[in-house]
């Protein structure tokens, strides 16, 4: 089973720059995007029918939002933490037999931290319901985290401590989240491997020198360790900021 999770950063702008051609070529089993930036009616995708399309959009015009596309039909369907819906349209659940799918776009605590405090309450909360789901069925989490956990998810570590995304607040609630009984499934494979990212600045040709940031995941409960297969960074495929990241399940889950 093969499932990626990708911040388009604006979906319909995402479609003019190759997400269709990425999209089909991957075949993915379920695909989740975050920050759609967009409202319903304001794009058609239909990719044959072969997807089920799931979509949390955000209040706010032309911000946030998730959207979950599935071949496998959901046996239930979630918008948000506490109840079901929430302003921003930053988590979508889907429950399946096997495992809960949560597809995330965590809160930025922009440039100034002014919404540290926020970032962090909310980190809080977002823990307390993914433990709530594991304590039913094991969890698979994707999405922009807006965090780079350990030094080596992030190209410069020593010039960026104490900036949004690398406070050590952040980075803790990161570690706290997977010693409750989560994996981060890349460094599951590839404890060490080095510049190993999934966003870039738009600025002049940081991309191109590969001065990134590791803060798209896919995490999972520790008990599907076994049925984890690979986990992959597309840095390859353009048209936003970010790159897609796969996980590869195995097909028969123990």
């Amino acid at each position: 089973m093969k499932l990626v999770s990708w911040n388009v950063n604006g979906l319909r702008a995402c479609v003019n720059k190759g997400f269709n051609d990425y999209f089909d070529a991957v075949d993915a089993d379920i695909f989740c995007v975050q920050e759609i930036k967009l409202q319903e009616g304001q794009i058609d995708l239909d990719h044959g029918g072969r997807y089920l399309q799931y979509w949390n959009y955000a209040e706010k015009k032309g911000y946030s939002g998730t959207a979950v596309f599935s071949k496998i039909k959901p046996l239930s369907v979630r918008y948000g933490l506490e109840e079901d819906h929430e302003p921003e349209g930053r988590v979508l659940t889907l429950e399946f037999q096997e495992f809960y799918l949560v597809n995330v776009y965590t809160p930025n605590a922009k440039r100034d931290l002014s919404r540290l405090d926020y970032r962090l309450e909310w980190e809080d909360r977002f823990r307390s319901y993914l433990l709530k789901l594991d304590a039913r069925k094991p969890v698979i989490v994707c999405g922009d985290m807006n965090v780079a956990h350990q030094e080596i998810d992030i190209k410069n570590a020593k010039g960026n401590k104490g900036n949004s995304g690398f406070t050590a607040e952040e980075r803790d609630k990161m570690s706290r989240l997977l010693e409750a009984g989560f994996i981060d499934t890349f460094r599951h494979f590839y404890p060490d491997r080095e510049e190993a990212y999934s966003w870039w600045s738009n600025m002049p040709k940081v991309r191109e020198r590969n001065v990134g940031w590791r803060i798209d995941y896919f995490l999972a409960s520790t008990r599907l360790g076994p049925n984890l297969a690979d986990a992959e960074i597309h840095s390859h495929v353009l048209g936003s900021d970010h790159c897609p990241v796969v996980l590869i399940l195995a097909d028969e889950l123990k």
